[in-house]
């Protein structure tokens, strides 16, 4: 019955406003990661279970059996390379321990001035990166939790932000249609501040008269918080049995700087091989019908897998995602 009550006050906020619009900077953070996610709209915290899950719900890597990688890539907008990496290795009833890394990056390019429009022939370039260390545990077999501490750092050129950034995140399941309740919160730090030398600046004390002799000078930033994101789901099996299965799922989502937003998501597996799926997701600005597909085989004693994520978006360009994924 809680279930449902939290549910129902997330539909009933769900078109109300938030004060915050836009107010969290570290944005590239709140970026799905990994093909397979994304290609269910982002509903998959209760679903996750493989080496993607630290960026997701990081109870989820207790589903990994012994060790699995992970590498995603995007494209965004032609202008900015987003990767992402994770490793993971159960060590059984102690846990299981992961490594990742996110980083999205843009190529440098010449800066120009007002006398010089051509290019000045120095470059400039930016590049956020998150490295992060997830521990879980299985504290029963239905209910596991896991968290993850991980460092942030921002670059604009020679202004540097970096802290710190916790995830926390649990999985019950419950011996009904292999259904299984999760919650996760993302993000969670102190807020974070540009520091470098092009903030400092030379000035004349008084511009009445130019021959006044120039005095030192420093830019203040403004600090700005994290993207804090809570997320609750429920996930279930809509269909079991050898030859197909069908599962679906829906997220409920409360960010701190947008209102609340709902994700849902399903994915139809044919003999453990071939994978479709697909989502929406409501109440986004632009963003909304994801599909994809993948498919895995056996090499040696791993298995491998590969994933692609298509994102429908109405104004801005649509996005394609890649992902492999090993078990051994």
């Amino acid at each position: 019955m809680k279930i449902f009550f939290t549910f129902f006050c997330f539909f009933t906020l769900l078109y109300s406003q938030n004060p915050n619009l836009g107010a969290s900077g570290a944005k590239f953070l709140s970026i799905p990661m990994g093909a397979r996610a994304a290609s269910m709209g982002g509903a998959v915290i209760s679903t996750v279970n493989d080496a993607s899950s630290v960026f997701w719900n990081p109870s989820g890597i207790t589903g990994v059996t012994e060790n699995a990688v992970h590498f995603s890539t995007i494209n965004l907008y032609s202008q900015y390379d987003v990767s992402a990496a994770s490793i993971v290795h159960n060590f059984g009833d102690a846990g299981a321990l992961a490594a990742s890394y996110v980083s999205m990056a843009m190529k440098k390019t010449e800066i120009t001035t007002e006398l010089q429009p051509n290019g000045t022939g120095r470059f400039y370039d930016a590049q956020d990166i998150a490295l992060g260390i997830t521990y879980a545990r299985a504290l029963t077999t239905e209910f596991s939790i896991g968290i993850t501490g991980k460092y942030v750092n921002q670059r604009i050129w020679n202004e540097v932000a970096d802290g710190i950034a916790f995830d926390i995140g649990t999985q019950y399941k419950i011996d009904f249609s292999n259904l299984v309740i999760a919650m996760s919160m993302t993000n969670f730090g102190g807020d974070l501040k540009f520091d470098g030398e092009d903030l400092n600046i030379t000035s004349l004390r008084d511009n009445n008269y130019p021959i006044s002799r120039l005095a030192p000078g420093r830019l203040e930033t403004s600090q700005y918080p994290l993207p804090l994101h809570f997320q609750v789901g429920v996930a279930v099996d809509l269909i079991n049995d050898d030859f197909l299965k069908m599962r679906g799922e829906i997220d409920a989502t409360h960010p701190n700087d947008y209102n609340e937003r709902i994700n849902v998501g399903t994915e139809i597996n044919f003999v453990d091989r071939f994978f479709v799926r697909g989502g929406y997701r409501f109440n986004y600005d632009d963003e909304n019908l994801t599909v994809g597909a993948g498919f895995n085989f056996q090499l040696g004693n791993s298995i491998v897998r590969f994933d692609y994520a298509y994102s429908n978006f109405e104004l801005l360009p649509d996005l394609h995602r890649y992902s492999i994924e090993m078990d051994f």
